[in-house]
């Protein structure tokens, strides 16, 4: 008997942690003696890290998986506690000789699974960990001295060469043992200690997800290069939850993008397009790495500076940027799409980390926080990478001295502000181009507009001196 541990692979196809417990199978022994127990635990521990859009993503993942289960005549075993004593627990219960996972690479997952292994070890209970949510292990592409990569050119180079493992079918439905009243029903999210989100979530589980990745695939994996900063062409997967939670295979999703840079008829430009679609699975693989070999980088500032950065405390800036009442449109849009879609457009990514960081002066940690706890998306590898990059603090980072100016990214990826007018109701009948001036109206000038949407909360030519002023004091170089 196996039993298969799902974390964040809330899929059966193309899962490769499942084929090895498929692996193990005897279809000799099937149905009576052998076969795969799935499980998915509920673990407090993780979920003090999780926010309310998260949370409900989750449970909705795993309602589907459960069906998935159900139409081959099993179900999924629910739990809820800690992994290190309910597997070896399960795993005697059921007669089990083998448990099975694909590996996590947070500091807390690596510590958690080693608890896991050393509980089933203490057993006498075989245990196996895969590789699934990334296409090559950490510590295998290194530079010629054998390090991991810091800059993320090289690495990609290096993967996108390298050979990709195919996708991998479903075991067969006579792999899984049969339902005999083994699943409990899963908890509601006020169970789980969360509240239900008042964000409108885009649907979760397998089948949406292979939906998205259709119909992207179909148009705007063409126009991603020219299109993908400017939120509203639609130019974007909006795959990233489902990566997150492994509701879809990296494998079949690089698989999908081989295959529609394969088309006949498409251009040379088309075919760039993809490329650079294919880049970003890139992007996510190598912020997993650095994650795996730096994991107190979700505290602390990857780059050092010789002397501390001076970040400053200003409780009601931080909670205008929150709430997107900064004053400055495209900022604000982002922040109000955060929480009405539990969702952000990447380039508003960007735009708002930059504007915290760079014009607040605000602690970049406030900022992954707070995406951490709105975001149903979030993943720690890639929230914290991005952050920091913003930050001029981590990997690849923004230098310091290169600050984007809010009404210039505005103007240049919203030119007609409609995105802006989607998510700042009180500017949709002020004209695009006196929205991409609002800095340098007068309050006259803003009062005849009969708005009441604010005026901007800081100077941003000020504070961009500040700003340079804040880092060039932690360099050493003031």
């Amino acid at each position: 008997m196996q039993l298969y541990w799902h974390r964040s692979d809330l899929r059966g196809v193309d899962n490769r942690g499942l084929a090895e417990a498929a692996s193990a199978v005897s279809p000799d022994l099937l149905p009576d003696a052998d076969g795969i127990i799935p499980v998915f635990i509920f673990d407090d521990n993780a979920l003090e890290h999780d926010g309310n859009a998260r949370v409900q993503y989750m449970l909705e993942s795993i309602a589907e998986l459960r069906s998935w289960y159900r139409d081959r005549d099993s179900d999924l075993l629910i739990a809820r506690g800690d992994p290190e004593s309910i597997l070896p627990e399960l795993a005697s219960t059921h007669d089990v000789d083998r448990v099975v996972w694909n590996r996590e690479y947070s500091g807390f997952a690596q510590s958690r699974d080693q608890q896991v292994a050393d509980a089933l070890t203490e057993h006498d209970i075989a245990h196996c960990s895969v590789r699934d949510s990334i296409f090559f292990e950490p510590g295998s592409i290194t530079t010629i001295k054998g390090e991991p990569y810091s800059v993320y050119t090289y690495f990609w180079k290096k993967w996108r060469d390298r050979e990709k493992n195919a996708p991998i079918d479903a075991p067969d439905a006579d792999m899984f043992v049969p339902d005999e009243g083994i699943g409990d029903s899963l908890p509601t999210i006020d169970s789980l200690g969360f509240e239900e989100p008042t964000a409108d979530i885009q649907p979760a589980g397998t089948n949406a997800a292979r939906n998205r990745l259709s119909d992207f695939c179909a148009d705007g994996i063409y126009r991603y290069d020219d299109d993908r900063d400017y939120p509203s062409r639609d130019a974007v997967s909006r795959l990233s939850a489902d990566l997150s939670f492994g509701t879809i295979g990296v494998r079949d999703v690089h698989a999908a993008t081989v295959a529609a840079a394969e088309v006949d008829g498409i251009t040379d430009a088309e075919a760039e397009s993809v490329e650079e679609f294919q880049s970003q699975l890139a992007w996510r693989e190598f912020y997993t790495h650095v994650l795996y070999f730096n994991p107190e980088v979700v505290t602390e500032n990857y780059k050092s500076y010789e002397n501390g950065i001076q970040w400053r405390d200003d409780p009601a800036a931080l909670q205008a940027w929150k709430d997107g009442e900064t004053g400055y449109p495209i900022v604000d849009a982002g922040m109000r799409q955060l929480k009405s879609e539990a969702y952000m457009h990447n380039r508003l990514r960007m735009i708002v980390a930059s504007f915290l960081t760079k014009d607040l002066l605000i602690d970049w940690r406030e900022g992954y926080g707070h995406f951490r706890q709105y975001l149903a998306d979030h993943n720690i590898a890639n929230n914290n990478g991005g952050w920091q990059w913003a930050a001029s603090t981590g990997t690849d980072a923004q230098p310091y001295f290169r600050i984007f100016n809010p009404m210039t990214q505005g103007e240049r990826y919203d030119p007609d502000a409609e995105y802006i007018k989607q998510y700042v109701p009180e500017l949709r009948e002020v004209p695009a181009d006196t929205i991409h001036e609002w800095h340098e109206l007068s309050p006259t000038e803003r009062a005849r507009l009969d708005t009441d949407y604010p005026a901007p909360i800081v100077d941003h030519s000020k504070q961009r001196e500040k700003a340079l002023e804040m880092f060039e004091t932690a360099r050493g170089d003031a």
